[in-house]
């Protein structure tokens, strides 16, 4: 069902000093920043060979990387996104396997303008999946 992976998220209290490290430090190409309102985040794609890494900072006042950076004071890896070719045949499959769907359960339109949704952490390993319909 899942295909490639698609990005790792790492929750940020300071997106510019993130931003610095990656393309100052490690010398990577790095995206302009993009607030997603209906997200709660504001987010940067830093640019690898292979995949992509996502800097999120906290946008308003129920942002979800806000309640994870009060946890997580330095940040961390908040999410893992795999693709999928149909995010409805997956969701499907899934919850008929007992997994969880956080949310409403359907799919919202992602950082890269693609259906997205988030699978309980508890139901895989102890880790917040996000999957993105490619």
């Amino acid at each position: 069902m899942i295909g490639k992976l698609n990005h790792v998220a790492i929750a940020v209290a300071d997106l510019d000093k993130a931003v610095a490290v990656y393309r100052d430090t490690l010398g990577a190409n790095v995206s302009a920043a993009t607030d997603l309102p209906e997200h709660g985040v504001t987010t940067v794609f830093v640019e690898l060979p292979n995949t992509k890494i996502e800097l999120l900072r906290p946008l308003g006042e129920n942002s979800p990387i806000s309640r994870f950076l009060e946890k997580n004071a330095d940040g961390g890896i908040h999410h893992v996104c795999y693709e999928v070719d149909d995010i409805t045949a997956a969701t499907e499959k899934l919850l008929s396997q007992g997994a969880r769907v956080l949310g409403d359960g359907q799919p919202r339109i992602g950082a890269h303008g693609k259906p997205v949704l988030f699978l309980h952490p508890k139901d895989f390993c102890g880790t917040l999946v996000e999957l993105e319909q490619v």
